[in-house]
């Protein structure tokens, strides 16, 4: 330990590198729970222009947590349509479904605009007492030891009157969501795994200055064109700047091998692109043009001491599946019930290496997953097309044209019991009622340790020691009831009964991040892998608990 380290006191419980969504949703979630937070950003004003456009239901579930509902909110759309994949001549070679409802309570698929949702997340962040924002500060050395981090910043050299200063901040942790070129993680020495997946796309985001679905009725809303001359996404870009006005779009080209990117980046090629669409600078606005390399990769570790990383930090991946953005508000969401637990004097440290198993087999699932659709996108040899134009139609239409699901996840190995029927996968959620108030159940009851019986009162199926350890994780246990059945939480709609039936189970418990712990049929089946879950965590020994 420097000298510097030892006279620096502890000046916040977690300095956060990196102001995005996942880095302002982690310190959201840490300073509700009364954290003492700084949120440290090298760019001095918020970044105007579209980055993401996209989530999931797992994403609109966390933000329905935050009071941003995401099927009220004007920063947020979505489309009652299915994603189409077409060849060059205009056929269905796959269809998606993102039109249905999701099994968690909400859309399989949202159309966001990032800078008003990123305003909205900031805002909230300013809020908390416990939060203090510093822009234009960057991460100059980290240092840490068996008590906490010493974090040096440096003001960023775009800071008008910047002399260089510096200043330094004492941490208990640190964690890093400061993007794909993280100073946290090389400072933590953390290499990537790098799958050598690169293909240059060019991005438009635009604003038509007219209602382009409804001017365009052979087009589906959200699509994919596999043409080998020129393979392009075409898909909704959020709200428009007019509340009730046109939307915005998103075109998404690949850069051939004879172009150079940043020439095709320059408004009059952008234009030039556009002009099949029937979009010009007459009719609509170039809100941004710039090329990105699609990547592939993840860091080999995401926890070392008493620092993390998280979001694009920690993983890159091509956008074809849409899950970049919410694979990193997942990793905030993972990272802040952990921390929070520490801090608390819930959980030891060693909680955080759960972090890393179970977020990064996550990831990792989707970066594969994202990588093959870029395989099948990306093809702009004639022979190979046609090939693969003659097999997926065929597939499409042995299945009778029925649209493939969105596919379901299940976390690294961690903090879930390995025998219980969708554990470690995203919950199922239902519409509830509760002394006359009817929403969905995380509305209705909250976000925690949750344990729910069904029929039947949880708490009496578990042990004296076994409910002093849930209460001890401030944990709440809910008794569901058939609609009609008393005055308990009532499943509405029968939803957690569909659910319970089909996997044989009586008792659930879910963890804070909406992810199941257990699922059991009996009371003793219930305690038994209860006891597995507080092993996991290490929480007290039971033992322990019984002599208080």
């Amino acid at each position: 330990m420097t000298a510097s380290t030892q006279q620096v006191g502890f000046q916040t419980d977690v300095a956060i590198v990196g102001a995005g969504p996942v880095g302002t949703l982690l310190a959201i979630l840490l300073g509700q729970k009364g954290k003492k937070v700084t949120l440290i950003e090298r760019w001095t004003t918020h970044y105007p222009l579209p980055r993401a456009v996209t989530f999931d239901h797992e994403i609109a579930r966390i933000l329905a947590t935050l009071g941003i509902n995401a099927e009220s909110d004007d920063a947020i759309s979505y489309h009652d349509e299915l994603y189409y994949w077409k060849n060059r001549d205009g056929e269905n070679i796959q269809i998606v479904d993102w039109q249905s409802q999701s099994a968690s309570g909400w859309r399989v698929r949202y159309w966001f605009n990032q800078p008003e949702l990123e305003k909205r997340l900031l805002a909230i962040a300013a809020d908390l007492p416990t939060v203090t924002i510093l822009r234009g500060w960057s991460g100059e050395a980290l240092e840490q030891d068996a008590d906490g981090v010493t974090l040096t910043l440096r003001r960023t050299p775009e800071e008008v009157g910047s002399n260089g200063e510096t200043r330094m901040i004492r941490a208990k942790f640190v964690a890093g969501t400061d993007g794909a070129n993280s100073f946290v993680r090389d400072a933590l020495e953390i290499e990537n795994e790098d799958k050598g997946y690169f293909f240059d796309w060019l991005i438009l985001d635009m604003i038509p200055q007219f209602d382009y679905v409804a001017a365009h009725p052979n087009q589906p809303a959200q699509w994919q064109l596999c043409d080998p001359k020129r393979p392009t996404t075409v898909v909704p870009g959020g709200p428009g700047p007019v509340v009730g006005g046109p939307v915005r779009r998103r075109w998404e080209f690949m850069v051939l091998p004879h172009e150079c990117a940043e020439d095709l980046q320059k408004p009059e090629e952008a234009w030039k692109l556009m002009e099949p669409w029937g979009l010009t600078p007459e009719n609509s606005e170039l809100e941004r043009a710039a090329v990105y390399r699609f990547q592939a990769r993840w860091a080999k570790e995401w926890n070392k001491g008493r620092c993390l990383i998280g979001g694009d930090a920690a993983h890159l991946m091509p956008p074809f599946a849409g899950e970049g953005m919410c694979a990193g508000v997942r990793d905030a969401l993972a990272m802040a019930w952990r921390l929070n637990g520490i801090l608390e004097g819930k959980f030891p440290m060693e909680v955080l290496d759960s972090y890393s198993s179970e977020r990064m087999e996550h990831a990792k699932h989707y970066i594969d997953f994202s990588q093959m659709l870029g395989q099948i996108i990306c093809i702009n040899d004639e022979a190979e097309a046609a090939a693969r134009d003659a097999q997926m139609k065929a597939e499409l239409e042995a299945r009778d044209n029925t649209p493939v699901p969105t596919d379901i996840c299940q976390l690294g190995q961690g903090i879930w019991d390995q025998n219980s029927a969708h554990a470690g996968e995203l919950s199922v959620q239902g519409v509830v009622e509760s002394a006359g108030y009817r929403d969905r159940f995380d509305q209705v009851v909250g976000q925690g340790w949750v344990l729910i019986g069904y029929e039947s009162d949880p708490a009496a199926a578990l042990s004296a020691v076994q409910a002093k350890q849930l209460a001890g994780l401030d944990g709440m246990t809910v008794t569901l009831v058939p609609e009609g059945a008393g005055t308990n939480v009532v499943d509405a709609e029968g939803t957690f009964k569909t659910w319970l039936d089909a996997i044989d189970a009586r008792y659930i418990l879910i963890r804070p991040d909406f992810y199941v712990a257990l699922v059991a049929k009996t009371p003793g089946e219930l305690r038994e892998k209860f006891s597995k879950i507080m092993t996991l965590l290490k929480v007290d020994a039971p033992e322990k608990l019984a002599a208080e």
